[in-house]
């Protein structure tokens, strides 16, 4: 195989503003996209099946995880979310890049399936920085704002199981450092290696017999 992508984990806590971060990403990198997840929640309005979701039964749900067909998974108020593992495989073999926005837990999943995966976390600059973003939303009430600080504090308190870190105080510089980290995956020896085997063989040919 001459080109593979990387599979890249992304968790933050609520607020951080990872969705924005990776949509931008995505809408700058062609060669990057994001995971679909499998759930067995009802469609909303206005979401796709392929697109926002895979939309299935929990029969059809269930019979994929006995056949240990996700990466990672979990229930949510009752419903069940799941990552496919071909998928990803297929994406990354064809030399995609693939995020998956997921917490701690599922990041931790991931990586035992797939040790190569890159994990990236993002936090805000601060807990008042936080507070602000979450009562910004103007959608919930205090004991709502307070549960979901206190979530988003035990996510925080496992930044220290990725690979690498964005603190997201500045918009367009945490997007640069995500794009960076991006880049510098593509410039690995083993993905260029790969990418560049026959330059490679004729800038440093190999010793006869070796």
């Amino acid at each position: 195989m001459s080109k593979l992508g990387t599979l890249y984990t992304v968790s933050a806590p609520s607020g951080a503003g990872k969705t924005s971060l990776v949509n931008a990403l995505v809408q700058s990198s062609p060669e990057v996209c994001v995971s679909v997840s499998h759930t067995t929640r009802p469609k909303r309005p206005g979401e796709e099946d392929g697109v926002n979701y895979h939309f299935v039964g929990r029969p059809q749900f269930e019979q994929m995880l006995t056949e240990s067909a996700f990466l990672e998974h979990a229930e949510v108020f009752g419903n069940f979310y799941g990552t496919s593992r071909a998928w990803v495989e297929q994406q990354v073999a064809q030399g995609m890049d693939v995020i998956l926005e997921i917490d701690w837990q599922g990041a931790r999943q991931v990586r035992k399936l797939m040790p190569e995966t890159v994990g990236l976390f993002i936090l805000p600059p601060s807990l008042n920085c936080l507070r602000e973003r979450l009562t910004g939303r103007g959608q919930d009430d205090a004991s709502v704002i307070e549960a979901r600080m206190a979530e988003a504090i035990n996510e925080m308190s496992h930044y220290a199981e990725a690979d690498y870190l964005i603190i997201n105080d500045d918009f367009n510089v945490a997007l640069a450092q995500l794009q960076a980290l991006i880049t510098s995956q593509h410039l690995r020896l083993t993905r260029q290696a790969r990418r560049h085997a026959t330059l490679l063989a004729e800038l440093v040919p190999q010793p006869s017999g070796a």
